[in-house]
């Protein structure tokens, strides 16, 4: 970790999480980025799997309002039980004050199944260069220095943070979630993934707004290893909507697909 930033995402504080710096988001400085928040939900879902071994294999994750800088809880219920396949439910809330009583901020739906050896379909590899051949960059439209881009460590494949167009980065954590925790190759991946319609972004962050109402990611395998990448495309129609789309990937191929769905307005 750079001297001087956050060593963690979150750090555990009573019943709940207080965020650090590093989950600031490039719209306000006030608000989290949905990476960190997506990751914090998926480790709730995973520590209430009654599959304990088993995999995660899509997880849906519904923005409803945005997450403020500052306490956050977590809770997260079986929804569907079962030995071979569960679905499980997580949801953040806000620290409750007199003036905003808590209410759910995100929710996240997650399918989890077990795991049992067969006969896979063969990967093709990596159509990208590698982590070491890649450009290292930093993001220059955040608004402090110290925020949610400081938290990986981005090397681009093709594409730019700071032009428009498609992308491709590869990232390694540069902190942990949660203080005190490994982070997973799972939490990861999500914490990178949410910023795929940024690193792809057509328009331009000063003029217009282009934040994501989702986060949908399908696996075909857990994520694994140091090194993630996310090749990504976003596209803006005429009417104020946007999608981005990214394929994921580790050092040996790739492991699923993102979706996102983008409100698009001027600013």
């Amino acid at each position: 970790m750079t001297a001087g930033l956050p060593t963690a995402l979150y750090v555990p504080d009573g019943d709940g999480f207080a965020a650090t710096d590093l989950t600031i988001g490039p719209w306000d400085p006030g608000l989290q980025h949905a990476g960190p928040v997506a990751a914090l939900l998926a480790r709730e879902a995973e520590r209430v799997t009654e599959i304990p071994d088993g995999q995660t294999v899509r997880l849906a994750f519904d923005i409803l309002a945005p997450v403020p800088v500052g306490p956050v809880q977590v809770t997260a219920r079986l929804l569907r039980p079962g030995r071979r396949i569960e679905l499980v439910e997580a949801v953040l809330t806000a620290e409750p004050s007199p003036a905003h009583p808590a209410r759910p901020l995100v929710r996240l739906t997650a399918w989890r199944m077990r795991t049992s050896p067969v006969e896979g379909t063969p990967e093709a590899g990596v159509p990208l260069p590698a982590p070491e051949e890649s450009r290292p960059e930093t993001a220059a439209f955040f608004t402090t220095d110290v925020a949610y881009h400081r938290a990986l460590d981005w090397r681009f494949a093709h594409g730019s943070f700071n032009a428009p167009g498609s992308a491709a980065a590869w990232t390694r954590p540069l902190c942990t979630l949660v203080e005190g925790e490994p982070i997973s190759p799972l939490q990861h991946l999500l914490v990178m993934t949410d910023a795929a319609s940024g690193i792809s972004a057509v328009l331009d962050w000063q003029r217009a707004t282009f934040a994501n109402v989702d986060l949908t990611v399908a696996l075909v395998r857990p994520p694994a290893g140091e090194w993630l990448a996310a090749d990504a495309v976003t596209t803006v129609g005429p009417s104020g909507a946007g999608q981005c789309f990214a394929d994921l990937y580790d050092a040996t191929g790739r492991i699923g697909r993102s979706a996102q769905a983008l409100f698009v307005a001027p600013r």
